[in-house]
Parts: C-alpha cells; structure tokens; sequence
C-alpha cells in the first residue's frame, strides 16, 4: 500500500519574516511530505525585528503531545530547531522517547548560535541540555560554532577550520549520536562550504558560491530540506547537494527583489522545483 511520510516539526512558528516552522512546512509540503506542527512559541515577527510579540508555548506543548499520542499517530521523521529553555528540551526528550520508533528519522538542527557566539536567549545550561538530544538522532545539522559547543572545544580564530581537524570534530559528534551529520556555513573564502559526515563512509566538503550576505530563515531552508530528503531514505549527500543548490539559486532572486535581510529568503518562487 502506498504511503505518505509525515514529519513531526518542532520549532517556533513566526508570522511573518520567513524562518522556522514558516519556511519548514511548506518546503517539506513541496517534497511530497506531510508536515505536522509542534509549536515551541507563537511569535508576530522573528526576534531580528525591533520589536516582536511572543506567545511561548512550553506549557502547552505537554497536552499537545500527549493528545497526539492518545489518537495513536506515528511519524516517519522528527525534526527539531530552536528551543528556548531547558523545560522545552525536556519536552523534546520527552516527545522523542515516545515517538521514536523503528524507522523513525529524527533530525536534530541545535540552533544555539553562530560565528563564535551564542545566540542572546542561549546560556550554558542550555547548551548542555541540547547535546541531550544527540543520542536520539540520526542526522544533526550543526553549524561550525554550534560543533564547537556541542563537544566543549574552543571556537577557531577567525572561523577557518582545516579538513583533519573538520573530521576529529564530526567523528566526535557521531561518537555522541547522530549516525550522519553536516557541519554547515564553513567558511572557504568566497565560498560556504557544508562538511558532509557519515559513519563508515569518507566525508566530502561540499562548496558553493557565497551570494550575498547572511538572511533570517537560511538555516530554517537547509535543515527544512535536508529533513524531507532523508525521510524520503535518499542519501544524505544528495539533501546536502539539493539545499545548496536551492539557496543559492534563491538567495540571487532575492538580492535582485533587494529585500530586507530581515525579510529571509524569497524561496517561495522555487517551491515548484523541489522533488
């Protein structure tokens, strides 16, 4: 009998700007993929805006999650993005305990911060509770500084990283968990590269010209397709190669709108080509 693969998301969903839960689902729609809604926080705009209205949704995610397990749904992937306390990470664990099943891909995106630094709400509690999450895992999609927190090494002067030491740190992250894994936004001059890593396989840096500068919702595109691509059971080398490909193309559409970097990508003109 046919079969359409869901994924559980959990992540924020912001009204407008482009990220999270508002750039995952309909990118994992465009795949073939059913995309199913766990809300960390309600938010109006993302927090790159002055101001912005946030409804936080820890103490509704224990009845939401436990309804979903009292209709008996199953989902054939998870995957998780920012989390903004301890209490949700808890949640998370708990969610997976439950819903991990045979079969199930749970892709972990530990959104804590980037060129060296943590993001405002992150604190060092949290950032032990999210290398919680990694023995869960299939797939993490850390970016460099993320890698670093996750194994308690220093962030690299500058951001460069060499080849050696790119692969002691992914065969220390997959020591924690995760079976497969990318190490994203490395910098290599004008290009970004993507550390590609899997368990009994040579791992491949992946580059690509860099366009423009960074936007809101970036990373929200990657993992969004990465997560659906692997449920799919397509190899991890092939989501890596489809995401930056898509970025780019819609990164240089979305420099030509010359919108607001707070605006995110303009991906939507793209969807279509996603398969």
């Amino acid at each position: 009998m046919k079969h359409q693969k869901k994924i559980a998301l959990i992540n924020d969903v912001t009204g407008y700007g482009r990220c999270s839960v508002a750039v995952e689902l309909p990118i994992i729609s465009a795949l073939k993929i059913q995309a199913c809604v766990l809300p960390t926080a309600i938010l109006s705009v993302h927090t790159g805006f002055p101001t912005y209205y946030i409804d936080d949704y820890t103490d509704r995610m224990k009845p939401y999650m436990e309804n979903w397990k009292e209709n008996n749904l199953t989902f054939d992937g998870i995957s998780t993005g920012f989390l903004g306390s301890v209490q949700q990470i808890e949640l998370v664990l708990d969610f997976l305990r439950t819903f991990k099943k045979e079969g199930t891909t749970v892709i972990v995106d530990p959104v804590m911060g980037d060129y060296g630094k943590l993001y405002s709400s992150y604190t060092e509690e949290l950032c032990r509770g999210m290398r919680h999450l990694l023995p869960y895992a299939d797939v993490i999609t850390p970016n460099l500084t993320e890698a670093c927190r996750l194994l308690r090494i220093p962030y690299p002067e500058d951001g460069r990283t060499t080849l050696a030491e790119l692969r002691d740190m992914a065969g220390a992250l997959s020591g924690l968990g995760p079976e497969k894994l990318v190490i994203t936004g490395i910098h290599c001059g004008e290009d970004i590269g993507n550390y590609i890593y899997e368990r009994g396989a040579e791992p491949q840096l992946l580059k690509t010209k860099k366009i423009g500068s960074d936007r809101s919702g970036t990373g929200d595109v990657f993992a969004g397709i990465v997560s659906g691509i692997v449920v799919q059971g397509r190899p991890l080398i092939e989501a890596v190669c489809t995401a930056a490909d898509f970025i780019t193309k819609t990164m240089i559409y979305t420099e030509e709108l010359d919108l607001p970097h707070n605006c995110g990508l303009a991906f939507e003109e793209f969807l279509t080509e996603l398969k």
